[in-house]
């Protein structure tokens, strides 16, 4: 079989390149079994561990089993889109689901947060991410972000699934009293997570989490639930440049 692999941040720096093509893949080959081809073919990769692989826009499982012909993404750990929705009644439905955006032009906080703003929702939690000037003991110049584009909207729609699961506000019955009709889609959470990619100065925002909320509780149960699991699933990848040299954030190779 042939399988054609796609090499993302560290990994692409490292091959040089952004594809391999794997020839004379066993048939009922796993993706823990192309890691170890590829490893072996390519040992300039390093350690292949601590990777993920992608078929599609969905994470697959070490086990998974690869047809002949397919695209596989592999992914190292991610440091933690869909285009951005022009404002207005268009976006209200879209809120309550959650809209995500990556971004290469600089994030304006204050319009990210007039956006979740609603005359239902009592509580706005808000978090935004800056480059700070130093880490890991080295003074940072910028950071470099890149994203598998393809797939951070699919992938952030799950998040924006998994949160409203666990922390959107109970819905009581719609008596038609109108004092908290929990029929009433404005009761939900609103989410906007906003995501730069290039290059981000020191002291500039990078990512932006809004979450508005009738209470507060949920409001920042929700915010901090979307930028953790936007860290650990998110595939956004983080270079530090120094002075002398850059660090590809979370390679474990």
């Amino acid at each position: 079989m042939q399988v054609k692999i796609r090499l993302f941040a560290s990994l692409r720096e490292r091959a040089g390149r952004d594809t391999i093509e794997l020839e004379n893949v066993p048939p009922g080959s796993t993706i823990d079994d192309l890691k170890r081809q590829l490893s072996q073919e390519h040992p300039v990769l390093g350690d292949l561990g601590s990777v993920a692989g992608v078929i599609g826009t969905s994470y697959a499982s070490p086990g998974t089993v690869v047809e002949d012909g397919a695209d596989v993404a592999f992914l190292p750990p991610v440091s933690g889109g869909a285009p951005p929705i022009d404002g207005g009644d268009g976006e209200e439905g879209a809120l309550e689901k959650g809209v995500f955006e990556l971004r290469s032009d600089p994030l304006d906080v204050a319009s990210i947060q007039a956006r979740v703003t609603h005359p239902s929702c009592g509580a706005i939690v808000l978090f935004t991410g800056v480059t700070r000037e130093t880490n890991r003991g080295q003074d940072v110049v910028q950071l470099d972000y890149e994203a598998f584009a393809e797939m951070t909207g699919p992938e952030m729609g799950r998040i924006f699934e998994d949160c409203v699961a666990a922390h959107a506000p109970p819905e009581g019955p719609n008596d038609g009293s109108g004092g908290n009709p929990g029929g009433d889609s404005a009761q939900r959470l609103r989410m906007l997570a906003v995501h730069r990619i290039g290059v981000v100065g020191v002291g500039e925002p990078s990512v932006v989490i809004a979450v508005a909320s009738p209470h507060r509780d949920a409001a920042f149960q929700a915010a901090r639930f979307l930028i953790d699991t936007l860290k650990a699933r998110l595939p956004v990848w983080k270079k530090e440049v120094y002075g002398d040299g850059h660090h590809w954030i979370g390679d474990r190779s």
